[in-house]
């Protein structure tokens, strides 16, 4: 009887100590793996331009950078204030991000504007649920993307001009992924 109670007891312990270790290994494996919604923060702060604070989307990165994304200097949106736009904006990029549809950005026409959207995948279209932002009636969306997100422009602190840029046919798909691990600390102006 008692040979048959310690080997129940064994057993039990086993199980227990079994299941222990089974949880801690997934809990640690969990906690190492890159959580694609947590690895990026987006904000509209504020940043001086020409001596001038305006608001400008960020985005904070799981290394600890800050990186200006847009100066938002055009009041030319009707309805709505450069502080306004902002906040709309970026809540659309973190939206965006935490739901894992930021990890690229496309341009396209919504109701007949030139829009830049967040899509999962290059061949995805711009819808109105995932719309980042419209752009100047009658710019080159695809221009301004590639002016926007351009790290060598950034880099040089050039404004964004919607008007003109690269004309190339080759579609926009930008890796938000790589644009945020190469970014640069230089915000785009949008005018």
């Amino acid at each position: 009887m008692n040979l048959e109670i310690s080997s129940q007891v064994l057993r039990w312990g086993v199980r227990v100590f079994g299941v222990g270790i089974l949880s801690a290994f997934v809990t640690i494996t969990n906690l190492t793996q890159p959580s694609y919604a947590g690895d990026a923060t987006f904000r509209c702060d504020t940043s001086k331009y020409k001596g001038k604070t305006i608001p400008t989307t960020f985005v904070f990165t799981q290394d600890g950078r800050k990186l200006p994304l847009i100066n938002w200097v055009s009041d030319s949106f009707t309805g709505l204030t450069t502080q306004q736009r902002c906040q709309q904006v970026t809540y659309r990029f973190q939206r965006s991000y935490d739901q894992g549809t930021l990890r690229y950005i496309k341009t396209g026409i919504l109701n007949g504007q030139p829009v830049l959207c967040a899509t999962p995948q290059k061949n995805a279209a711009c819808t109105d649920k995932t719309l980042l932002f419209t752009l100047k009636r009658g710019s080159d969306p695809d221009a301004t993307a590639r002016q926007l997100f351009d790290r060598r422009a950034l880099a040089a602190g050039n404004a964004t001009n919607q008007s003109g840029g690269d004309t190339s046919n080759d579609p926009v798909n930008i890796d938000v992924e790589a644009y945020l691990y190469f970014g640069s600390s230089q915000p785009k102006i949008l005018k």
